[in-house]
């Protein structure tokens, strides 16, 4: 006999399942996001303060990822305003320890800088301003390392694929088994050629591009299928990876 959790869990299993095989509802989903895109739609939301630059649907899913792992150190390559490492110091602090989230950026804005460490979560927030490909600041984010602690991993910065790339072969070997190396905005590669005509990035040179190259270089990590399936609207589709070993 299942307890009542157990059958919840199982029923919802099944709904992922399904929607994530509904051929019709995946395709509905992709135009939605398309057609929401194009307004800038993850422009629109802040967390805590900060603008975030996300889909809610993925800031949930990052939710749970976190409350799942309970890392000890969330590195972020990008902060932009720096509301995603608010995210994660507002979930490590819910955690409660030592947690904390680095943050790398080529270029931290000294407004976007000031408000960061004037926020109630800036204890548990560190930024290292410097290309995040760049083996000295690669050096500095290991620093926070330790040894055998869960630590997750968060790229969200140059979306070029050399540049990703790069980014993947240096920071994925933090990840702990158990943990997520996540790869935003591969859905880069899903959307319209031309979408970004102001960007170095597009088709065929990207991160999900970069993901696909490193999954064949690595046997570390598993594209969470299930989480995609959930999700159906997320710039991170196939970028949501389980580190397996």
């Amino acid at each position: 006999m299942k307890t009542p959790v157990e059958q919840f869990e199982e029923e919802k299993k099944e709904r992922v399942r399904a929607q994530g095989a509904d051929a019709g509802l995946r395709e509905l989903s992709a135009r939605w996001f398309e057609a929401s895109y194009a307004h800038k739609y993850p422009y629109n939301f802040t967390w805590l303060g900060r603008p975030i630059i996300q889909y809610p649907h993925d800031v949930l899913a990052m939710q749970e990822i976190v409350w799942r792992v309970r890392p000890e150190l969330i590195v972020e390559t990008g902060i932009a305003h720096g509301g995603s490492l608010v995210l994660s110091a507002s979930l490590l602090e819910l955690l409660g320890g030592e947690g904390r989230v680095v943050g790398v950026d080529i270029d931290i804005r000294a407004h976007n800088r000031a408000a960061i460490e004037a926020h109630p979560l800036a204890k548990r927030i560190s930024m290292i301003e410097g290309s995040a490909v760049d083996p000295a600041v690669a050096e500095r984010v290991r620093g926070f390392v330790r040894e055998g602690a869960p630590t997750m991993v968060v790229l969200d910065s140059n979306h070029t694929h050399e540049h990703v790339l790069d980014e993947l072969r240096l920071y994925a070997p933090l990840v702990t088994p158990g943990s997520y190396l996540v790869v935003f905005d591969t859905v880069v590669e899903d959307l319209p050629e031309g979408t970004f005509p102001d960007r170095p990035w597009g088709k065929g040179n990207n991160p999900k591009t970069a993901v696909r190259q490193y999954l064949n270089e690595c046997d570390r990590f598993v594209v969470d299928e299930e989480l995609e399936s959930k999700l159906l609207i997320s710039c991170a589709p196939g970028g949501y990876l389980r580190c397996v070993k």
